[in-house]
């Protein structure tokens, strides 16, 4: 009889898992990571916890949780990981442990149909090409059928699709316990579920949207938990960066005034009132935005303030927002709609008058710009107190997860972005043999990245590989420029598939890569994290630079500067940092399975010319590096051979 307190022994060879589950095979890293997961949720500590590809974490923290007997909130990286987990890992884990827990899948509001704003795009009848009217009868067929209301579930209409924001809501124009529809609202009954479940499964982007109190009008959206388990967790600095940010953008505006006017339907004089006013607030949208085309995509704050037509554009957006504010006000008793439109407006116009003024030392201001609209931001300097003051409210046990945490072998850079004292710390190793399943190849002879024709020559290099391999490769790139540069020269160079990103939706580019069985994808970005391809599809992974952040970001700017003055290194202690985990997430797409072999190409030579080149390469799993490409084409001819 196995003691159910010994989640290691669940998990290890006279097991359940080992039992039950076909293909199952017992790891020590995910036993001893599965008990250090018991051990946090207990004591209610906080635990880092990384863990090498292949070690089965998603079991090792599953486990523990639902024989914890307290309620946990699991939270990961995408909505497709967080899908993955409800409806593949989690029915697994609780078939085998024959518990009759409540789980629930909550995502954030715009994931799921709103019953009222499809009923206004029909009786609008509004004029929509063939593409969307089609689209828009699939969801009002679809709508008639579904449960959960989750998007997910309507594959025929594209993520992409423009048709999705009018038919979903946003906490902005939501009308909630006043809406007609609020008794079969899919958002109510996600979340209603999600506050009686044992274990909720939630991506980032809602956890923090709930925790950082940016509550969508109906308070607390996620139930008190005793713990929070946090997969990709490399993933959070960044997010906890845009969910402590205080931002308004020209979508948002555009927005405001849209809803403005159709809420006018139906209440008598009302277009008198709020025509003037928004057609003078889209027209100073438009102003601003034009006002802004000459500067760069981002930068800080002061760069708008030192123009002056940028500033008085700025200005009279101010007022203009400030008069329809006050138009809305005078209509707010008049309907729910309105209401709701005078909130907004108000929220709104508050903002952005505290990121237009001179704030607090502790923020950093800055703008972004989009091909028809801009983004203005106020984000904290330091995010380790927001997010200690958070976790100290919680009075939950929080355990961080991912393949890529530490810096060879230290969580210091980790811990020190998130505020986390004295965290515990377990690193397991992956179970796969890199020594035998894995070679890196540092190519000989490439200039400095930042020569003219460095794409050129790395791509020069790259093609004896692909043609060793057949293809079968990611190229990543640190640039989109760089990427198309890439695309230009393959396209008359290789025999095979080539699939760029930019030319179809993701998800469409993997499963076409995976079925061409010799395809070359080329990706920035997205690409570098969160793809699993396993097996023989994928056998070479190119990484043309190392992933420094982008130096013209301001909130990096401001926060290297501020490290500089408190006498820390900020190269090394903060830009090397991130970039390590950085390539460990691109490396980490090359080996998935232990019956996977593949080639590491690292064409950056400040890995063996720079002495923090040695970070990074102590920080990647152990495997034979070469600067000759003789074996290279030997480790595919290897291949070759024993599949003969």
């Amino acid at each position: 009889m196995i003691d159910h307190e010994d989640v290691a022994a669940l998990l290890g060879t006279e097991g359940p898992f080992a039992r039950e589950l076909p293909n199952f095979a017992p790891r020590a890293a995910q036993q001893a990571m599965a008990r250090a997961v018991q051990h946090a949720i207990a004591e209610r500590e906080t635990l880092i916890a990384e863990a090498g590809t292949g070690t089965g974490k998603t079991f090792a923290y599953l486990v523990p949780a639902l024989l914890s007997g307290e309620r946990v909130i699991v939270s990961t990286g995408t909505k497709a990981l967080q899908d993955q987990l409800y409806f593949r890992d989690l029915p697994r884990v609780r078939s085998v442990l024959d518990t009759r827990l409540k789980m629930a899948l909550l995502k954030g509001r715009s994931n799921y149909l709103c019953l009222y704003r499809l009923d206004q795009t029909v009786r609008e009848g509004a004029t929509f090409d063939r593409t969307q009217a089609s689209q828009l009868a699939a969801v009002r067929a679809w709508s008639a059928r579904t449960r959960r209301g989750d998007r997910m579930e309507l594959a025929e209409v594209p993520e992409e699709s423009p048709l999705w924001p009018r038919v979903t809501s946003t906490p902005e124009n939501c009308l909630g316990v006043e809406c007609p529809f609020y008794d079969d609202c899919h958002v109510i009954k996600a979340r209603r579920e999600a506050q009686e479940a044992d274990l909720v499964v939630v991506n980032h982007h809602l956890l923090f949207a709930d925790l950082a109190l940016k509550q969508e009008g109906f308070g607390e959206i996620l139930p008190g938990a005793s713990a929070f388990i946090l997969d990709e967790a490399h993933q959070i600095p960044e997010l906890a960066g845009q969910f402590f940010s205080q931002s308004i953008s020209a979508r948002q505006l555009t927005d405001l005034a849209q809803d403005s006017l159709a809420e006018c339907n139906g209440v008598t004089g009302a277009i008198g009132l709020v025509l003037e006013p928004v057609e003078a607030m889209q027209d100073a949208v438009r102003k601003l935005r034009l006002a802004m085309d000459a500067l760069p995509e981002r930068g800080p704050f002061h760069q708008l303030e030192s123009k002056r037509d940028i500033g008085d554009a700025l200005h009279e957006l101010r007022e203009v927002l400030a008069a329809l504010t006050d138009v809305l006000a005078s209509q707010a008793e008049r309907s729910r709609g309105f209401a709701n439109a005078h909130e907004r407006a108000a929220l709104i116009s508050e903002r952005l008058d505290r990121i237009a003024e001179r704030g607090s030392e502790r923020d950093v201001r800055w703008y972004e710009l989009f091909p028809r609209g801009f983004a203005l931001h106020a984000t904290p300097l330091d995010l380790a107190a927001p997010l200690r003051a958070m976790r100290a409210q919680t009075q939950a046990a929080w355990i961080y997860t991912s393949a890529t945490l530490s810096v060879s072998s230290s969580f210091d850079h980790f811990a020190r972005q998130l505020g986390l004292d004295e965290p515990q710390t377990l690193q397991v190793e992956s179970p796969f043999d890199y020594e035998k399943q894995a070679l890196c190849y540092l190519p000989a002879g490439l200039p400095d990245p930042s020569a003219r024709d460095y794409t050129d020559r790395v791509i020069e290099s790259v093609l004896p590989v692909l043609h060793a391999s057949h293809g079968r490769a990611f190229l990543l790139f640190t640039s989109h420029r760089a990427l198309r540069r890439a695309a230009e020269l393959l396209q008359e160079r290789v025999p095979w598939p080539l699939f760029v990103q930019g030319s179809a939706p993701r998800h469409r580019l993997l499963d076409e890569f995976r079925h061409s069985g010799h395809g070359v994808l080329l990706g920035a970005a997205s690409f570098w994290e969160g793809v699993d391809v396993a097996g023989e599809a994928l056998s070479v992974v190119v990484i043309d630079k190392l992933p420094f952040a982008s130096p013209d970001d301001p909130v990096l700017q401001a926060r290297l500067e501020a490290l500089e003055q408190s006498g820390i290194n900020p190269f090394m202690g903060w830009q090397v940092p991130s970039a390590v985990i950085a390539l460990k997430q691109g490396a980490g797409r090359l080996i998935r399975d232990v019956h996977d072999r593949g080639v590491l190409v690292l064409c950056d030579p400040r890995l063996t010319t720079k002495g923090y080149g040695r970070l990074f390469l102590k920080s990647l799993p152990a495997m034979p590096r070469t600067k000759e490409l003789a074996e290279v084409q030997a480790f595919f001819d290897d291949e070759v051979s024993a599949t003969a």
